[in-house]
């Protein structure tokens, strides 16, 4: 079952003006960066609130560290702006099976690594209205993370 909006992600081409945009005009602050290198990106996740399943709502700041990276041809492509947007699920592997069986294209075989140390899998936007659609099992301890210090 998804339980509610994990997170919306959001390609830009600087992530720290990004950031401090985000920062100075909503007063969200960075409490999660990494670099994934096996999605090319570099990216900030910006905590917008808890919910009652024990998980949050976030903000995903992808900047691409490779051109050939999806990030970085979707930007070329499109611009700044939503890129796509995720669900938060306890099982990401049993949720997958399920939409995968009513006809949408599941695009991982199985789920990868994702930020925070999430387990994720995408759904084809085709079978979505156009909307890349990522599902996500959140780490155990996502809810305990403070800010990053700046």
């Amino acid at each position: 079952m998804l339980t509610r909006i994990d997170h919306i992600g959001i390609a830009c081409l600087d992530l720290d003006t990004t950031v401090e945009f985000y920062r100075t005009t909503y007063g969200f602050e960075v409490y999660h960066s990494e670099i994934n290198e096996e999605q090319g990106v570099r990216e900030a996740m910006l905590r917008i609130n808890g919910t009652d399943d024990g998980g949050a709502t976030w903000i995903q700041l992808l900047e691409p560290i490779r051109d050939d990276s999806p990030v970085a041809k979707w930007l070329a492509k499109n611009g700044e702006g939503v890129h796509h947007i995720a669900f938060g699920t306890a099982d990401v592997d049993g949720e997958a099976e399920s939409i995968r069986g009513k006809g949408v294209r599941v695009l991982y075989d199985q789920p990868r690594r994702g930020s925070m140390d999430s387990r994720i899998t995408f759904l084809h936007p085709k079978d979505c209205h156009g909307v890349l659609t990522e599902l996500v099992t959140s780490a155990p301890n996502e809810t305990a993370a403070e800010p990053e210090a700046h």
